[in-house]
């Protein structure tokens, strides 16, 4: 306990599933946790404090980020985790399908981070951790959009590790790749279509949100210090 002391850390769709799980882990480990979501927060933790947020809104953002650093002075962690999906074969995919996932999962990251990496190199620490997706390595059949902005974010992280400390300074930058994980969306899928996502993994199983977040608290945490530019994929040894 108390990895995070003193630490202000930043949770983009922190309002549940892997965020939730994120932000409550960070917040044990001793770090004032800011979940930023468009729903509301369903639950609640010590030292996660709520901020309504859509990442799409520049401007907005731009607020969040002033307001977040006079409230608490820096920002020393970020996780880019929000994200959305609007799935259909390619043929079938509209403008507006496309459009929305990219915003979100793509450009939504570029937002907060344009803000918030720079601050980090200029207080020469920081830690960002870009949540990326095993679709985003092997793609995936009906969801060329989420694909696309998977892999997108993973350019993103070798291009802001190479950025934020290019001049030697204490800012990292990396992703974590998750698998199948048994959050609320996956609890509305059929059983025997689990038992086939649990059938394609090493382990044979399903991942749970914890095993996420206790890979973002390294890469959040010291015992990371020399871990940057890197995906750590966290999907049971999944082959598809």
């Amino acid at each position: 306990m108390g990895r995070l002391n003193g630490r202000v850390a930043v949770v983009t769709g922190g309002a549940k599933g892997l965020g939730q799980a994120i932000s409550e882990t960070f917040a044990k480990e001793g770090a004032t946790v800011i979940a930023a979501d468009m729903g509301e927060m369903t639950y609640e933790a010590k030292n996660v404090h709520f901020y309504k947020l859509n990442v799409t809104d520049v401007e907005g953002i731009q607020v969040f980020f002033n307001e977040i650093v006079e409230k608490f002075g820096k920002i020393d962690i970020l996780v880019n985790n929000a994200g959305i999906t609007k799935d259909a074969m390619t043929h079938k995919m509209t403008d507006d399908m496309w459009d929305a996932v990219i915003n979100v999962n793509l450009k939504g990251v570029f937002n907060l981070t344009r803000l918030i990496g720079p601050h980090m190199t200029e207080n020469n620490y920081g830690s960002i951790i870009n949540i990326s997706s095993v679709v985003g390595l092997y793609g995936n059949i009906g969801q060329a959009n989420y694909a696309a902005t998977k892999a997108g974010v993973l350019g993103l992280t070798m291009t802001w590790a190479k950025e934020f400390a290019r001049k030697g300074q204490n800012v990292r930058v990396n992703a974590i790749a998750p698998g199948y994980i048994m959050t609320d969306i996956l609890k509305t899928v059929p059983q025997d279509l689990l038992d086939k996502f649990a059938a394609m993994t090493m382990l044979k199983r399903l991942g749970q949100p914890q095993e996420i977040a206790n890979a973002a608290l390294f890469l959040a945490s010291e015992e990371s210090s020399y871990v940057t530019g890197q995906t750590l994929s966290v999907n049971g040894g999944m082959r598809l």
